[in-house]
């Protein structure tokens, strides 16, 4: 049995030095739930922001409104200013945001629904990745939640370059 990408990143961080913030949009705090039902996890974690709405996203995590405008909500653009954003708020050393379409409606043929980005902000550089699932809204969202944490993971891991 595999261990739960919430109590990996448990034992990388709960040390307490580094700091590790969440923006989500269509996960709707799915990753925060998962990080904060680890015992101990506010010695790493001291919070996110579920930024749903255009008005959220700049107002709270200052996506610009060009970019939201240009690219829309669901873009790499977006999900590298939403992680900016919330690490600055959070003042973390880490941020994972994600953005994207969790179905079943809401799908563009540009923007198919599954579609999401995910962005990672640290002090040391900033990744964006795109991934295009094929479940339902729910598995969508635990899909983006797995694959938050393990962008996560990656970064602790030196997988990032």
């Amino acid at each position: 049995m595999s261990i739960a990408l919430e109590n990996v990143l448990h034992e990388y961080l709960q040390s307490g030095n580094l700091k590790v913030s969440t923006a989500e949009s269509c996960t709707g705090g799915l990753v925060s739930h998962r990080i904060t039902n680890v015992s101990g996890s506010s010695a790493y974690f001291p919070g996110g922001i579920v930024a749903y709405s255009y008005e959220a996203k700049a107002n709270l995590l200052g996506v610009s409104w060009d970019t939201l405008n240009t690219h829309g909500a669901v873009s790499e653009e977006t999900v590298l200013e939403m992680a900016r954003g919330v690490r600055k708020a959070f003042e973390s050393d880490i941020a994972v945001s994600i953005s994207g379409i969790a179905g079943p409606g809401g799908g563009t043929p540009e923007k198919p629904v599954g579609t999401t980005w995910l962005g990672l902000s640290t002090s040391t550089g900033d990744w964006a990745r795109h991934f295009l699932w094929d479940g339902d809204r729910e598995e969508n969202k635990y899909h983006s939640s797995e694959a938050a944490l393990q962008f996560i993971i990656d970064y602790l891991e030196g997988k990032l370059k």
